[in-house]
């Protein structure tokens, strides 16, 4: 069987000795990053930019079984921040421990229980009432992953976090064979090491029962990150001072770009082999996550966003560029973007359910002129969206358009 990849080194590239050589030592994402001159400066001042790319194509091996096979451009060259692509995660894991509380409590706990949060930090109070849940006014697992695939939120993240506790929620990916996952605290909180350990003791609440998971502290034992690149900048804001050092990233979360896509892979095509086992999801598990992942904002119901706040593109980076090859009908995007200290990333399964074709592309890119962290002066904007258009738009016309 012809690889895919190969063929699409055939499409993009001239046909000249130089070409040909060309095609034998760079792989097919980098045979297109390559081949586009709207990359040209990203690809000079990839290492300033700790640009990574990864692109997964589904091939079958030698017995006929599909395999997701990775073409990578620096992958893991340098730590980058995963931002909000971590939420993936979370979602993941909260929807495997409600499936375990489920099996050994004998209740019928779901992703539709009611939770309840207690206080846990000073300032905090008993948190049950979700206005923006137009289906019963509570919090739910179920709706917490809509809120994080549709606009990123934060604070659901959080309480996904506390449900399951950092030490679970790494338990989790490393089953399933991811073993870079490293997450460790919660985001747009500052907590210290040791507070991100602590989990509230949180109720779940059903029509005839009501169960308590008590309050905790996780016991982490974490290999440290195996890559350089920890020192990032050359200041940053912290309490209204600035420090004039690098921000030194050790004790963030971290998980590879290579890792992240294989996560991706095994929600939304379970039966291709991507390294590791798979995650013990239910189909209606899987189908919470699906539906949250494509939706727009717009097309939500549960909960309701405004639009003009909530654009197509808002956490879909890759949307514009996609929409210049295969018409909004016709187009699928399953995925998790992130945004935060100077990174931009977008970890994304794509369809065109016309023709069946798909792949998957997860990249990250830092734009931080400045070289200060945490002063909201980073080029997202004027840099790193326009990238990912352009990257999406560059992916699918390599692979979709006719020679």
């Amino acid at each position: 069987m012809r690889s895919p990849g190969i063929l699409i080194l055939a499409l993009i590239l001239p046909t000249t000795t130089a070409a040909a050589d060309a095609s034998t030592t760079m792989n097919a994402i980098e045979q297109i990053l390559h081949a586009d001159k709207r990359f040209a400066s990203f690809l000079e001042n990839a290492a300033e930019n700790r640009l990574q790319v990864v692109l997964g194509l589904v091939e079958e091996d030698e017995d006929g079984q599909p395999q997701l096979v990775q073409h990578s451009f620096r992958a893991d060259a340098e730590y980058f921040y995963p931002a909000s692509t971590v939420k993936l995660l979370a979602a993941v894991a909260a929807l495997e421990y409600l499936g375990d509380l489920r099996h050994e409590t004998g209740l019928m706990i779901d992703a539709a229980t009611p939770l309840t949060y207690h206080p846990l930090f000073d300032g905090e109070k008993l948190e049950s009432a979700d206005p923006s849940n137009v289906d019963g006014g509570r919090f739910t697992v179920e709706h917490e992953i809509r809120k994080i695939f549709l606009v990123s939120d934060n604070a659901a993240y959080n309480r996904l976090y506390e449900l399951t506790g950092p030490a679970l929620l790494n338990r989790s990916m490393h089953r399933a064979g991811l073993d870079s996952a490293r997450i460790v605290h919660r985001l747009s909180e500052a907590r210290t090491a040791a507070e991100n350990r602590r989990t509230p003791r949180i109720d779940l609440v059903g029509t005839a029962f009501r169960h308590q998971i008590s309050e905790r502290v996780d016991e982490l034992d974490l290999t440290p990150i195996p890559v350089g690149g920890l020192d990032i900048g050359r200041g940053y804001l912290r309490g209204g001072e600035r420090i004039d050092a690098p921000m030194d990233f050790r004790e963030k979360n971290r998980i590879s770009l290579v890792d992240l896509q294989r996560a991706l892979c095994k929600v939304v095509r379970p039966e291709v082999d991507a390294g590791g086992e798979g995650f013990r999801l239910t189909d209606s598990q899987r189908s919470i996550l699906l539906e949250a992942m494509r939706q727009l904002p717009r097309e939500s119901r549960n909960p309701v966003y405004d639009s003009e706040e909530f654009p197509d593109d808002w956490v879909k980076f890759l949307l514009p560029g996609l929409r210049r090859v295969v018409p909004d009908e016709h187009l699928r995007i399953y995925d998790k973007s992130g945004q935060a200290y100077g990174f931009t990333l977008d970890n994304a399964y794509v369809t065109d359910v016309r023709s069946g074709r798909s792949f998957f592309l997860a990249a990250v890119i830092y734009t931080n002129r400045d070289g200060i962290l945490n002063d909201d002066k980073y080029e997202y904007d004027e840099i790193s969206l326009p990238f990912f258009a352009d990257l999406g738009e560059a992916v699918a016309r390599a692979l979709w358009s006719p020679p």
